[in-house]
């Protein structure tokens, strides 16, 4: 009888492993066939909202959704907005997890008006334009086009770097405010220098990306590794003028999109160098993260820590989707808390399926809901965003490779 019983134990808890398994991955299968409808829909929206296009948005070639704006009504954007490379690299992601070629030709086609950024040396966003759509395109397909594009980017890009400052200067607006202004954001641009450091042999690329990223560890950061948004610097001297916010609550909170990007770009850094004072800096941001007592439940953060009305503060969705991904690429280097990294990453795609997933054939088409792109400026608050769309699909992907191959690497 004991040995019928421990029989029937075992074979329950392979049961139950098995069970967990598929479970784990049935989410992502369900979230790319819910993307796939949603993805359709959205074409039909983006066809719509085109119709509308008056002679000077046409003329700039308006093409790629960003949010949906207070009136209800789909966004679209040029490809000089910094987020014109979100939705072609969703379109490849789709590709990527499916092989089915339609989603290929849509890529293409929604990647293909971007190509003309390639030359635009007046932003630092290349690599979230460039290299979200023509790197993913290819990384996958291999054409030589998209090589070729991609190096003349990086080229661009470069030529924002400061020498005297050691980063490459981030915005030329509100000269009256900033004389060199420097963002955290930055960080996710130097992954296109990194890229193109080894497929064109120039050490330039790597030299500039590694000094940005020290440079910033230097200036961006508090002791508790919170990040500032815009630290100013002076051409000249390369001293720290000011340091400031745009888009979180104050100069001295902690904007959330902010501590993603920081977490992504420095896990991205020791990826590509193996320094380790990249991957401790990831460790201590994501033990900000974590550790903060205005972190929700769900593992969702409102849009700033330190917003004055938590609870009643809008959440930022896109933040914790950066996060994700961040935390399954970690989890390959921070061998010791490897557990604990995909566990969190895997608790937050949890709760954006379960609690922050647009409508089906509905919003416009968008994935996920609940974003804000600037909170203190009352500008995209709580509303579908396209780069929350854009790195929930990487998630998904990184969680599915690392769980089948043990790499979350794409």
């Amino acid at each position: 009888m004991k040995l019928q019983l421990g029989l029937l134990s075992t074979a329950l808890l392979f049961a139950s492993c098995a069970t967990k398994s598929t479970a784990e991955q049935d989410i992502v299968s369900e979230n790319f066939e819910f993307s796939a409808s949603q993805l359709k829909h959205a074409f039909t929206e983006i066809d719509s909202a085109r119709a509308h296009l008056t002679e000077k948005q046409i003329a700039n070639n308006v093409f790629a959704p960003r949010n949906i704006e207070p009136d209800g009504s789909l966004r679209l954007v040029a490809s000089r907005d910094w987020c014109s490379g979100f939705f072609p690299g969703e379109l490849w992601y789709m590709y990527e997890y499916t092989g089915d070629d339609f989603w290929k030709e849509k890529a293409i086609e929604f990647t293909a008006p971007v190509e003309r950024e390639k030359t635009n040396g007046g932003t630092h966003d290349m690599g979230f334009k460039v290299y979200c759509s023509f790197g993913n395109g290819y990384r996958l397909t291999g054409d030589s086009t998209y090589r070729d594009i991609m190096l003349e980017s990086a080229s661009t890009l470069i030529t924002r770097y400061k020498d005297k400052v050691g980063c490459i200067r981030s915005w030329d607006h509100n000269k009256d405010k900033w004389q060199c202004p420097v963002i955290i954001d930055n960080m996710m641009n130097l992954e296109l220098l990194f890229w193109a450091a080894k497929e064109s042999g120039d050490s330039i690329y790597r030299d500039i990306a590694v000094n940005h990223a020290l440079t910033t560890i230097k200036n961006h950061f508090r002791d508790d590794y919170s990040s500032y948004h815009v630290v100013d610097y002076d051409t000249i001297t390369g001293d720290v003028l000011h340091k400031h916010t745009h888009q979180g609550y104050s100069h001295e909170s902690a904007w959330s999109r902010g501590q993603a990007w920081g977490l992504y770009g420095y896990t991205m850094c020791y990826r590509e160098t193996g320094r380790e004072e990249f991957l401790d800096q990831a460790k201590h941001i994501a033990g900000y993260i974590f550790n903060s007592p205005t972190l929700p439940e769900d593992l969702v953060p409102y849009w700033d820590y330190n917003a004055p009305n938590i609870p009643d503060e809008p959440r930022d969705v896109s933040a914790a989707a950066v996060t994700a991904c961040a935390l399954y690429e970690l989890s390959m280097y921070d061998k010791e808390n490897a557990t604990i990294h995909k566990d969190r990453a895997d608790r937050i795609i949890e709760s954006l399926t379960k609690n922050y997933r647009a409508s089906l054939n509905n919003d416009r088409g968008f994935l996920l809901l609940h974003s804000v792109g600037s909170g203190n400026s009352n500008s995209e608050v709580d509303v579908p965003i396209i780069y929350a769309d854009y790195y929930f699909l990487e998630a998904l992907l990184k969680k599915a490779k690392l769980e089948k191959e043990g790499t979350a690497l794409l």
